[in-house]
């Protein structure tokens, strides 16, 4: 098994920690790497790929939409989400699909007994991570979608997703719409290591609601940690991370593997 995943920069990928923790789990006689290609070379460095003979390989930021035109076969999970994250190759032809919806709804049901389709949700963020997510809510069946960003345009794009299910609400009101439902996601990049706080006052959110966030540096977030005190159950955002590679292995080598706590303090190091 020959895999890996591409990016540029790629060196804060951890990919390569979870693949290859589950090669060796299996003990596959295989390779997971990093491989940094610039945009510009992105169709060459693919190809070669192909002759080298790679089983497939995951896709990170800058080219999980440039890889589209290079992709054989696009899947209706990735033109919908619109990127492709992962890609399997067969026959030197590129199938690819997106494993992000998957990934975040394997991590709460990991960690919670959920029916989506009686919840009601509030999503921080408009970016790609959040239309993988709504993907995956709508998938589920969920009951309504409220979608809030700081830049009201690209919720609105959103929207196209379910205009029936989805609801914009500006930034600034996201406080008056907690008590109004069941899931409250943040899909932004705030409260990161590095980035900016995320400031949100959960007084009117109910105790019962299941509050999350992507981000995993670091695991307990702000919004995290304000939710676990006030007595909400919370589920962290490294799991998403790691069941989102669950498909893509299962693709490559017929094998499904299961997220562990052991690979979880890996990943984390």
């Amino acid at each position: 098994m020959k895999a890996g995943v591409i990016g540029y920069p790629i060196q804060h990928s951890k990919s390569p920690v979870i693949h290859q923790y589950w090669l060796d789990k299996h003990k596959i006689n295989g390779s997971y790497q990093s491989i940094e290609i610039k945009p510009e070379n992105l169709e060459v460095k693919i190809r070669e790929l192909v002759n080298q003979g790679y089983n497939g390989f995951n896709v990170t930021i800058p080219h999980k939409e440039n890889i589209f035109k290079i992709c054989d076969e696009v899947n209706e999970a990735a033109k919908k989400i619109g990127a492709v994250n992962t890609v399997v190759i067969k026959d030197k032809k590129l199938f690819g699909t997106n494993t992000d919806a998957f990934g975040f709804i394997q991590n709460i049901k990991s960690c919670q007994p959920i029916d989506f389709s009686k919840k009601k949700a509030l999503i921080l963020g408009a970016g790609g991570a959040s239309r993988a997510i709504i993907f995956g809510l709508l998938e589920e069946g969920v009951q309504e979608i409220i979608l809030t960003n700081r830049t009201i345009e690209k919720a609105e794009k959103l929207k196209q997703l379910n205009p029936q299910k989805i609801k914009i609400i500006n930034w600034e009101e996201k406080e008056n719409f907690l008590n109004q439902v069941d899931l409250l996601i943040n899909t932004t990049s705030l409260g990161m290591k590095d980035q900016n706080p995320l400031t949100i006052n959960l007084e009117n959110l109910s105790s019962k609601a299941l509050v999350t966030d992507i981000v995993y540096n670091p695991l307990m977030t702000s919004l995290l940690t304000q939710a676990k005190d006030r007595g909400n159950p919370i589920v962290t955002g490294i799991g998403m991370l790691l069941h989102q590679a669950r498909p893509a292995f299962e693709a490559w080598t017929g094998i499904m593997p299961e997220v562990t706590k052991d690979l979880e303090q890996k990943v984390l190091l």
